[in-house]
């Protein structure tokens, strides 16, 4: 009975800070046992009505009022809410645990909807929701956080807008060279695949009987790339050296 399931189910009851923390996030379809995802349902139901942790004597009573459970399955939930003990467990451990799990179950439940999408078992969806589907499940988070508060992080805020930067000078003179160097070394590259090129038609001309205006364009247009080749090579040389 030491499963994350029922150390969630737990905590649910008797940490009332771990309940308002994470119950927004969890989702009875994270709850792969039946009677697990029952008292999960009860105490969401409970806290959605009533703003309060629920008790175990609550989570019985409506037990017993679900019509969509019989006697047996009454004994199991009943069964596992009397295992839900109040023992200490580390706060932040507790919300790590708490928050890998939700994101390992979203994903599996993502995985089996992409499938069942594949297939072509689902008539509400298609597959072009796949994608939306998967990336909704690794986006699980218990971080809400995505700024300052205007009211609560007052304090926050006015630090961040007086905070005093440290500034790094950068000569964009070095940039622009940077860049002319790296379009220099692209225009290098270019003429050295021209140059391979060449050289491979020239060689296969080469085997070819009566072939010589070809064997001459080709030579002809050899000798070039190597003498373009070779300035270019001088030019990127005398820009690295520079200092200007």
């Amino acid at each position: 009975m030491d499963k994350v399931e029922t150390l969630i189910l737990r905590n649910l009851l008797f940490n009332e800070e771990y309940l308002r923390k994470v119950v927004p996030f969890i989702k009875s379809d994270y709850f792969e046992d039946p009677h697990q995802k029952i008292v999960f349902e009860e105490v969401l139901n409970f806290v959605q009505e009533y703003n309060e942790p629920a008790t175990k004597e609550v989570l019985c009573i409506e037990a017993e009022k679900r019509q969509d459970i019989n006697d047996t399955s009454f004994k199991e939930v009943t069964k596992l809410i009397s295992y839900l003990e109040d023992v200490p467990t580390d706060f932040d451990w507790l919300l790590d645990t708490t928050e890998k799990w939700c994101r390992d179950r979203a994903i599996y439940l993502a995985l089996m909807e992409s499938i069942a999408l594949a297939d072509g078992k689902d008539e509400k969806k298609d597959r072009d929701a796949i994608p939306s589907i998967l990336s909704d499940a690794l986006a699980v988070s218990f971080d809400t956080h995505v700024g300052h508060d205007y009211l609560l992080d007052y304090e926050a805020r006015y630090e961040s807008y007086h905070r005093k930067e440290d500034k790094i000078g950068f000569d964009l003179s070095i940039s622009i060279r940077l860049r002319r160097v790296v379009c220099r070394i692209k225009h290098l590259i270019l003429l050295w695949l021209a140059l391979v090129s060449v050289k491979v038609c020239l060689c296969a001309i080469w085997q070819l009987p009566h072939s010589w205006e070809g064997k001459t364009y080709y030579t002809s247009r050899l000798k070039w790339l190597r003498r373009k080749l070779r300035s270019e090579l001088m030019l990127t040389f005398l820009m690295l050296t520079s200092r200007r």
